[in-house]
């Protein structure tokens, strides 16, 4: 919408479940992972969305896989509790083909549970953390 004020209200105002928009990444791999995004906006959307309807359930998501600290997971996953953000998923990050941004790190199960367990104590209301989940993985399971 390119965080059109009016096109956030239609969407808001009818009523959704859930409204998701994924931040993807770190802020650090924005320019060469998100090209032409913004973390920031990012945010600051699914902020406007609380502003606008405070009992409207948001999403994010974040892959991970690209070269990201622990430290600038917690970091993004912070600064989704900060909005109110209330699902988040945590997936592993494949590269689509040999010409898209390669994948740097394999994460374990383990670590994607640990990274569960951090958000929930964040306060998220639901995470689906592991290596096959997409962003709308299980979406049922969030309600």
């Amino acid at each position: 919408f390119k965080f059109s004020l009016d096109s956030l209200k239609v969407v808001s105002g009818s009523e959704p479940d859930i409204i998701a928009h994924n931040v993807e990444t770190v802020p650090a791999l924005y320019k060469s992972v998100r090209r032409g995004s913004d973390y920031k906006r990012s945010l600051d959307v699914l902020k406007t969305i609380k502003e606008i309807s405070p009992r409207l359930n948001t999403k994010s998501g974040i892959m991970l896989g690209l070269g990201e600290k622990e430290i600038e997971v917690l970091d993004v996953m912070r600064d989704l509790r900060a909005v109110k953000c209330d699902f988040l998923s945590i997936g592993q990050y494949l590269a689509p083909s040999k010409l898209h941004y390669p994948v740097k790190e394999y994460i374990t199960p383990e670590r994607f549970a640990y990274y569960k367990d951090k958000g929930l104590s964040m306060g998220f209301s639901h995470i689906e953390s592991g290596p096959y989940v997409r962003s709308s993985y299980m979406a049922d399971e969030y309600l």
